[in-house]
């Protein structure tokens, strides 16, 4: 029976399935979302989320049987022409913006083109612009080109768009990944403006306690299924987790106390102007160090200065006792240095190329023949050897690595690194946009390559990823070390506590 008093629904699915070449990306699934509410769409990566928005939005026609309404319209077949009419609108994570255009231009594009041309009124625009920034409670410069911003402003710009569109139902698809707590906090608050004036927003993220925070209920799918819908009041982030994952999932803290190892890093009084002052700080044999700090305290660029990648004013780094500076990152793997970057995107990975290239790209010369050219017998022994090391799910090794989840494709760039025999590996926000079951694999290949005797730096702004995973913990703040703390004896509030004061 239906609640008389309860807001009209905004969308209502029943029987939605996606074939793809024979697989079920989504099968049997009912989900509904309320005007005004937010509601989030939790589940690993594959599961099905990223295919039903992209049914809702038009871009793929469900299987027949399915039933779809939308402000309690029928609808038999949707365009994404068709969506955007009927106020859908959709925020990926990589926000899809003009980086060169200025504020308004980017909150106005969609009043710009169209079926017929039309001239482009900039007074009108800009007018219009405010008044969607003016709606959210945020102002902005509008004659600043979107490149200028950070990412947190980029998001404002984004919902603005969706607005001008008139948006009654807003997809928002991991809009938290790379903000700091403070600019998290504030994005939660816009959404919270849109939910009170009726537009519903479907809210999906990885990170789990903005998921029980944001969110009044939460649907839950696993591999293509549909398990449950949930209210989140009572709702913890391990019954979630578990929800998703279908296991239990740890919430053990790992930490060893590894003093009486020695010493692989050394880092004494390493500065980079404006980014890094004076830090000084040991890596020993087989022990997990977590450098955790907001976006911006100089913990990446402290990484690059010890690889090489960008060159520090003053202080030494050592390497088992020999002091190093390399002046790039081939220069750093021969020392015996693996940079796992936080943009495996770009950086990390070359996607259009197969997951046997990429594991390889870094140590063509171990797979040479005697007459110096790659011995294809050579290459796919080591593939085999890593994809089987460190459990990669892969269709075949000469699929391109852009056909991986997220947490596979990770998985393939610690292969590569891991293929170059490191001393010290460097892990640099190691499960951005990676789902918690496949977080909590990561972490075990973390923690069995520590065992193994290999030092790891593991940067995070994730507080609960350090303390959990991370034999002792540093904070970073303003470029310097300020603090250094045991998770056996301190516990993730005090530390969140701190790092986000």
């Amino acid at each position: 029976m239906t609640d008389a008093s309860a807001p009209p629904l905004a969308l209502r699915l029943r029987n939605l399935s996606k074939t793809f070449s024979g697989v079920h990306a989504l099968e049997h699934v009912d989900f509904e979302v309320r005007a005004g509410e937010v509601h989030c769409l939790a589940g690993e990566n594959g599961c099905g989320k990223s295919t039903l928005i992209k049914v809702v939005t038009g871009v793929h026609a469900p299987d027949p049987g399915a039933e779809i309404e939308i402000f309690g319209a029928r609808q038999s077949a949707i365009t994404p022409t068709h969506a955007r009419a009927m106020g859908i609108a959709v925020i990926w994570q990589d926000l899809a913006l003009f980086p060169h255009m200025s504020v308004a231009e980017n909150i106005a594009f969609d009043t710009m083109v169209g079926a017929r041309p039309r001239l482009v009124r900039r007074r009108r625009d800009r007018k219009a612009a405010a008044a969607v920034l003016d709606r959210l409670g945020e102002r902005l410069d509008l004659d600043a080109p979107l490149n200028t911003l950070p990412i947190a402003q980029r998001q404002i710009v984004a919902i603005a768009r969706a607005l001008m569109g008139e948006a009654r139902l807003v997809f928002m698809d991991e809009p938290t990944a790379s903000l700091t707590q403070s600019e998290t906090d504030g994005l939660l608050a816009v959404v919270r403006t849109l939910s009170e004036q009726g537009v519903a927003v479907v809210f999906v993220s990885h990170r789990l306690a903005e998921v029980l925070d944001i969110a009044e209920r939460v649907t839950v799918l696993r591999d293509g299924k549909l398990v449950g819908v949930f209210p989140t009041e009572g709702m913890t982030q391990a019954r979630l987790g578990e929800l998703m994952t279908g296991s239990l999932l740890s919430h053990e803290v790992m930490a060893h106390d590894r003093s009486g190892e020695p010493a692989v890093l050394e880092v004494e009084g390493l500065s980079l102007a404006g980014k890094v002052e004076d830090v000084s700080l040991t890596v020993r044999r087989g022990e997990v160090v977590g450098l955790t700090g907001l976006i911006g305290a100089g913990r990446t660029e402290l990484a690059h200065a010890i690889i090489g990648m960008m060159r520090p004013d003053r202080g030494t780094v050592r390497l088992d006792g020999k002091a190093i500076a390399p002046k790039n990152i081939r220069e750093a793997i021969h020392a015996g240095i693996a940079y796992v970057s936080e943009d495996r995107l770009s950086l990390g990975l070359i996607q259009p190329q197969s997951i046997e290239d990429n594991t390889v790209i870094a140590v063509l010369d171990k797979i040479l023949d005697a007459v110096g050219l790659i011995s294809p017998t050579r290459k796919r022994a080591m593939v085999s050897e890593w994809i089987s090391e460190l459990a990669v799910k892969i269709g075949h090794p000469s699929d391109p690595v852009s056909s991986l989840s997220g947490g596979n494709q990770q998985r393939v760039v610690l292969a590569k690194w891991l293929a170059t025999e490191p001393r010290l590996l460097i892990l640099d926000s190691p499960t951005v946009g990676v789902d918690v079951g496949a977080r909590a694999g990561i972490f075990r290949t973390v923690r069995r390559l520590a065992e193994a005797g290999l030092a790891i730096l593991m940067i995070s702004d994730e507080v609960t990823e350090v303390v959990m995973n991370a034999d002792r913990v540093l904070h970073m703040a303003g470029g310097r070390i300020v603090g250094e703390y045991d998770p056996r004896t301190t516990d993730v509030a005090t530390m969140e506590e701190r790092v986000y004061a």
